[in-house]
């Protein structure tokens, strides 16, 4: 009788001490992980034990893991990114703003005599350029490619930047150099003959500098980022672009 009941015992499957282990395992962590405030469920909710939770535990560790990444974002960023979010609008024209208005003082400071000094006169004309048409104007034009071309891949990055050199980029640059000659008390025929001299050099070099910069915003930068992305690439654009519109009048 002994020799029998010692080979039950050896051959009998273990399975049902391993699944009140396994049981006991999952109970533990399903209170731990998803009862109380973490995810507001009650443990009625939750799988029975036995079943598998470790994709659910996972899932939590990532989300805790993001929410760590970003919390180690600078102050600034986060306020910032916040402000685009809340308004969009307004902090992208006050960031191209800003944008111009420090293109133009470096412009001025490349180009100043010894004894010259800064023309803040010209300085504002820029910044209330970048405040009151371009700011906007890139707002609505980005989250306009992205709803008719939402793909990201090289052949509706390449049709995003055609249509900037051909729609946008002419018509940004025929309305700056038009605002601010004036704004410089240039009439019609000035004007008109300010465009025939600036513009089109402007668009020629213009395809030399832009699809670059366009590439790697409609690649790789989000949509509601790609505004400050070609603003931040238009700095330098925009100190040849204020020395080019505060030469002297052309010949009308």
């Amino acid at each position: 009788m002994n020799i029998i009941a010692l080979s039950k015992r050896l051959y009998s499957p273990p399975f049902s001490g391993y699944r009140s282990l396994h049981g006991g395992i999952n109970d533990a962590l399903s209170k731990t992980v998803f009862s109380g405030p973490i995810m507001g469920r009650s443990v009625h909710h939750l799988r029975k034990a036995g079943s598998f939770v470790v994709p659910r535990v996972l899932f939590v560790s990532r989300n805790l893991s993001t929410n760590v990444s970003s919390s180690k974002q600078p102050a600034f960023l986060r306020w910032y990114l916040k402000k685009v979010e809340s308004h969009p609008f307004i902090t992208k024209s006050v960031t191209t703003s800003l944008i111009y208005m420090a293109a133009d003082l470096t412009s001025q400071m490349i180009t100043m005599k010894p004894s010259g000094s800064y023309d803040l006169i010209r300085t504002a004309r820029m910044a209330s350029f970048g405040l009151i048409f371009l700011g906007p104007s890139q707002h609505l034009w980005f989250s306009y490619l992205s709803r008719i071309l939402p793909k990201r891949d090289v052949l509706t990055t390449v049709k995003k930047i055609m249509m900037g050199q051909a729609l946008f980029g002419p018509f940004s640059n025929t309305v700056f150099y038009s605002y601010n000659a004036a704004l410089q008390g240039e009439n019609s025929e000035e004007i008109l003959a300010r465009l025939k001299r600036d513009l089109l050099p402007t668009l020629k070099n213009g395809l030399l500098y832009w699809p670059v910069c366009d590439f790697v915003t409609f690649k790789y930068v989000p949509v509601h980022l790609q505004p400050l992305m070609n603003s931040s690439c238009a700095y330098i654009w925009t100190i040849y672009l204020t020395y080019m519109a505060n030469q002297t009048k052309a010949d009308s």
